[in-house]
């Protein structure tokens, strides 16, 4: 599970970075380097709020629903913060630079993305399954002993056993 305040402070951190570079006058190529990292805490983040709309029944059971609604919700906020500062960014960079140098940044951002979805989400998607799983697992044999065992006593009590 990715932590959304982890994200939305890197992401912050990573924001600030890059309007000091372009703000001082630095390379292209320095600045791409905070939009990349950038760019991935805003993934991140987006990542989160997925698992957020639709968590498990491990993540349900082990929190309320209300703390579930609430990250939801700040999740969404922090997503659109994101969004206000990924505009501001537009205007800055192709100012600062020259007009188009943002639509390359987003092809880099497209790449990235897709990077992070074929490696990393595939590996945190499964270890929740497996969490999940492990978590029903223990239910269901928790479940049959119980059963089992009180099938034991009744068969002792009433002398068929």
């Amino acid at each position: 599970m990715i932590d959304p305040v982890t994200a939305y402070s890197g992401a912050l951190l990573a924001y600030k970075t890059v309007t000091k570079l372009v703000q001082a006058g630095r390379e292209f190529s320095e600045v791409t380097g905070q939009l990349s990292e950038w760019y991935g805490c805003v993934s991140d983040l987006q990542k989160a709020g997925e698992q957020k709309k639709s968590p498990s029944l491990f993540e349900k059971a082990s929190q309320g629903a209300e703390s579930i609604e609430k990250e939801a919700l700040d999740i969404v906020v922090r997503q659109q913060e994101m969004l206000q500062k990924e505009k501001e960014l537009k205007f800055l960079i192709d100012y600062k630079y020259k007009p188009g140098t943002y639509q390359q940044i987003v092809d880099l951002r497209r790449q990235i993305k897709k990077e992070r979805e074929d490696t990393i989400y595939r590996q945190m998607e499964a270890k929740r399954a497996i969490v999940n799983n492990i978590a029903i697992t223990v239910l269901s044999v928790g479940i049959i002993g119980v059963i089992g065992t009180g099938s034991y006593f009744v068969g002792v009590g009433a002398g068929a056993w």
